[in-house]
Formats: C-alpha cells, structure tokens, sequence
C-alpha cells in the first residue's frame, strides 16, 4: 500500500486516522505541528500528506506551500475543523489536491484517499 504522513495537534484526531489508514494497510508516519511534519515529510519521502489546516505553530497552510515547493506531485489532503469552509478553499486553491471538513465518515476519508492515491 502508500506511506502517508499525517500532521494534526489534536492527539485523538491522529489517532483515529492512523489506526484506520493502518488497518487499510497503509504505513502511516504522524506529527503533532507543521515544523515536525516537514521534518518527517523529508525522511518518510510519503506518497500522501494529510494536514490540518489550524494548527498551532505552523499552519497547515504553509506546510502545504512548502510540500508543494519540494514535492509538486505529491497528493494533500487538507482537513480542517474550524467551521468554515473558506479554511479548506484557500488550502486547495494554494496547492492541497482535496479537502475534507472535520468530522467526516471514515468511508469518505478512505474513498478520497483512495482516489488521491490512485493519481500517485
């Protein structure tokens, strides 16, 4: 299957998609803020990222420019729980390949990675 980096503060939220992409056979790396996540995003060399958007730190935002600087073609899935749609437009219009509100079913996780995938 992929490797796939996941970067969310919150613990249960990680959590929680780790052990679904993990039981759909994935590798998962995951970080807790934007600096960590790049870090990892370096060594890991994943094949997705998935990223909040408001996070402490460093916003999901900037990571996403910074991945697309170095890695143009890998997929990002921007999620975000802050409410408001506009979070998740501006993540897609500066470089996140699909966006997903906070909460989401996990068949609708899995079916946009799935599809993200599929384009790697």
């Amino acid at each position: 299957m992929a490797e796939i980096l996941i970067i969310d503060d919150e613990v249960s939220i990680r959590r929680l998609l780790v052990r679904v992409l993990n039981n759909a056979g994935h590798t998962v790396h995951e970080a807790s803020n934007g600096e960590e996540g790049l870090e990892l995003f370096h060594q890991a060399n994943p094949e997705l990222v998935i990223t909040d958007i408001v996070m402490p730190d460093m916003e999901g935002i900037e990571v996403i420019r910074r991945v697309r600087q170095q890695a143009p073609t890998v997929p990002i899935l921007a999620i975000s729980g802050s409410g408001t749609p506009l979070y998740l437009r501006a993540a897609t219009t500066l470089g996140a390949t699909a966006a997903l509100a906070k909460p989401f079913e996990i068949a609708e996780l899995l079916a946009v990675v799935g599809r993200l995938l599929e384009t790697v």
